[in-house]
C-alpha cells in the first residue's frame, strides 16, 4: 500500500513554483496594462495638402483614437484654388488669395485597414459643411491615411484623398495628397 509522503525536495519545489508565480503575475499584469497604450489617445492634427486642380489646403483637427487604431477626427479645413494672373503671367498674391476659396467643418471616421510595428493605415470617410464665401456647401470626404509613430506620441501622416463638394462649386471632385503631424494632447502612457 502506498502512503502519501512529502519529502524535503518536493516542498522546496512547491515553494519555488509559488515564488515564481508570485513574481510573474504582477509582471504579466503590467504587460497587459501596457498593451492598451494606443487606445483612447487624443491628437492635435496639422496638415497641408496639394490638389490636382491647382489648389492647396490646410487642415486643423482633433483626432480621438479608439481600439485597434480606429479613430474619429473632428476637423476644420481651408481650401484655396489659385490661378495665374493674366496681366503678370504668373501666380501673384492677388491671384492666389482671391481666386476661389472655401472653408469646411466636419467629422471623419477612420477604420484601420492595415497595421505594423510603428505604422498603421486607415480608410477615411466623413462629411463636412461650410461656405465658399458666396454659398453654403457640403462635402463628402473619402481617402486613405497612413500614419507613422515617432517619439513620445508624435506621429507623421500621409493622406490620399477625394473630396466631393455639393452643390457643385468650382470643382465637384477634389483629388489630392496631404502631409502633416499629429501632436499628442494627453500624456504618453
Amino acid at each position: 500500500m502506498n502512503t502519501f509522503n512529502i519529502n524535503r525536495n518536493d516542498t522546496e519545489g512547491f515553494r519555488c513554483r509559488n515564488m515564481i508565480a508570485l513574481v510573474l503575475l504582477p509582471l504579466l499584469m503590467l504587460c497587459v496594462s501596457r498593451a492598451q497604450a494606443q487606445t483612447n489617445n487624443n491628437h492635435l492634427t496639422l496638415g497641408v495638402g496639394w490638389f490636382l486642380e491647382g489648389a492647396v489646403d490646410a487642415t486643423l483637427a482633433v483626432e480621438h483614437s479608439t481600439r485597434y487604431h480606429n479613430a474619429w477626427e473632428f476637423f476644420g479645413n481651408y481650401y484655396v484654388q489659385y490661378e495665374e494672373d493674366p496681366v503678370a503671367g504668373h501666380i501673384t498674391k492677388q491671384s492666389f488669395w482671391h481666386s476661389y476659396n472655401s472653408w469646411h467643418l466636419g467629422i471623419c471616421y477612420k477604420p484601420c485597414v492595415t497595421r505594423g510595428r510603428n505604422h498603421h493605415g486607415n480608410f477615411r470617410v466623413g462629411a463636412s459643411c461650410g461656405s465658399d464665401l458666396d454659398d453654403f456647401i457640403g462635402g463628402i470626404h473619402l481617402g486613405y491615411e497612413h500614419t507613422y509613430a515617432l517619439y513620445r506620441g508624435w506621429e507623421v501622416f500621409f493622406q490620399i484623398k477625394e473630396n466631393v463638394i455639393i452643390p457643385r462649386s468650382a470643382n465637384l471632385f477634389r483629388t489630392g495628397v496631404s502631409i502633416g503631424f499629429k501632436i499628442p494632447l494627453s500624456g504618453v502612457k
